[in-house]
């Protein structure tokens, strides 16, 4: 039997602190946000925006809430941190009461790669060279393909009530935005994508819960297309997974149809169209409407202001999420052994994985099974340079060494 012995592997956000909020009273960001914080601590609910009944309404009851009663607020992060956006995602998510209170919530990540809850990193980039490149890899909570972040892509999701749930409304809302501050005619796709001159801009993914859902996109900007494009690019392996399967689509850049564009004034166009439209209709409401909303609302994503958030940061930053979730896969490259003739059989290494750790090494000869292949790898996480470095090892045995060693 062959043995193996290989060594383990190995700002643009800032601007935004210049927005204040927009509601009709003379009530400060911090006041407005810690009321919101102090509401949740107390009742395990948010219950801003008008709702003070703790009792959960059923689907039909909170259709039957007109949208005057219902109110808005755009929460702008200050945390560049891809990990603490999701965090505080998932913390809006899981204790906000979005029965009279919809919230927009705009957020901009350092370079990263972001991919689906039921994605295979693997099967989407390149993981090892990410990390040389100091490129963050992580896992978000709702489904859909892998998304490439970085300081000129615009990140949104919006907060409602499952029942009130509608992502056409908050794509057309989006376009509306375009159209109305840059003069941009935006289509959306069949499959729920942005596109501009038949590009992609935006990308679209949601969770679905109860009582809460929410539906974030991603809007290109003036994004690295080629930081994009380095990011995105796979290893040249064949990976057999039944992994959700990004769609490769070509994309753009809003600042390539017009100049004008930048994260800033994108920002404040998309939040004042969330003001000024009611919950549930897609009309103008204008300023009238603008001035009776929660308005603009800049968010520190402390533990201070939302107990419980670095716990869920740890979690979205640990390799157990990010790489512990990925669905069982295999993945397997053709091997060229020293001294073998170019006519014998075509032989293969696989490596199976699951739950991110290497299971089982292989040998794959055409007409005969599997053969195992001893290694101090096995059990240790899987990585593209872990899988090539038992390649080079396996490529120094001999033809004759290896068949001595199946017993040939």
């Amino acid at each position: 039997m062959a043995a193996l012995a290989v060594h383990r592997c190995n700002t643009v956000a800032r601007a935004v602190g210049k927005w204040y909020v927009s509601a009709p009273n003379s009530t400060t960001t911090n006041t407005l946000l810690s009321l919101s914080v102090r509401s949740i601590t107390t009742t395990g609910k948010g219950t801003t925006g008008g709702s003070n009944n703790n009792k959960q309404l059923s689907a039909a009851d909170v259709k039957k809430i007109p949208d005057s009663e219902v109110k808005k607020s755009v929460f702008i992060s200050q945390s560049n941190d891809v990990f603490t956006n999701l965090a505080l995602e998932d913390w809006i998510y899981r204790n906000f009461d979005f029965t009279h209170h919809h919230i927009l919530m705009l957020w901009i990540n350092k370079p990263t790669v972001v991919v689906g809850r039921h994605q295979n990193p693997f099967a989407e980039t390149n993981v090892s060279q990410l990390m040389r490149n100091e490129v963050e890899l992580a896992r978000r909570n709702s489904g859909g393909g892998a998304v490439f972040h970085d300081l000129g892509n615009l990140n949104c999701t919006f907060f409602v009530p499952r029942a009130r749930y509608d992502r056409k409304y908050n794509l057309n809302l989006i376009t509306r935005a375009l159209y109305r501050e840059y003069a941009i005619n935006a289509d959306i796709s069949d499959r729920d994508d942005i596109t501009v001159m038949g590009k992609k801009i935006s990308g679209t993914a949601a969770k679905l819960g109860q009582p809460n859902a929410y539906h974030h996109c991603t809007l290109l900007v003036n994004s690295n297309k080629l930081h994009l494009g380095e990011s995105l690019a796979k290893d040249e392996a064949e990976i057999i997974s039944k992994a959700t399967a990004s769609v490769p689509s070509p994309i753009k850049n809003l600042s390539d149809v017009n100049r004008a564009v930048n994260i800033q004034q994108l920002l404040s166009a998309i939040g004042y169209e969330f003001l000024r439209t009611p919950a549930t209709q897609l009309t103008d409401g204008g300023r009238d409407l603008l001035m009776k909303q929660l308005g603009f609302q800049l968010i520190n994503p402390t533990e201070k202001w939302f107990p419980g958030l670095n716990e869920l940061r740890e979690n979205f930053a640990s390799w157990d999420w990010r790489f512990g979730k990925t669905p069982k896969f295999s993945v397997q490259k053709s091997i060229q052994l020293k001294g073998q003739d170019v006519q014998q059989p075509d032989l293969k290494i696989r490596v199976d994985v699951e739950k991110g750790l290497m299971q089982e090494i292989s040998l794959i000869v055409p007409g005969q099974e599997p053969i195992p292949v001893v290694s101090n790898m096995v059990g240790q996480p899987y990585l593209e340079d872990c899988f090539n470095g038992i390649l080079e090892a396996m490529k120094g045995a001999s033809t004759e060494n290896m068949k001595h060693a199946m017993g040939l």
